[in-house]
């Protein structure tokens, strides 16, 4: 069997912690830091683990961790 490729940009995206979890950034920061205010900013600081139904997914995309 070949070998499957790991999507580009999951792997620019999401890391894999130990235990097997999906980290990733925190999502509204990007741009729009006008708009929110800065209790939202604050909390939004770092990474997150992603909930199960989406770690699902975005594990199928990183066969190989």
């Amino acid at each position: 069997m070949p070998k499957l490729k790991t999507k580009s940009g999951a792997k620019k995206r999401f890391k894999l912690t130990a235990s097997g979890k999906v980290r990733s950034s925190q999502t509204g920061k990007q741009h729009g830091m006008i708009k929110r205010t800065n209790k939202q900013i604050r909390n939004q600081r770092g990474t997150t683990i992603l909930s199960d139904p989406d770690a699902r997914i975005v594990k199928k995309y990183m066969p190989y961790g």
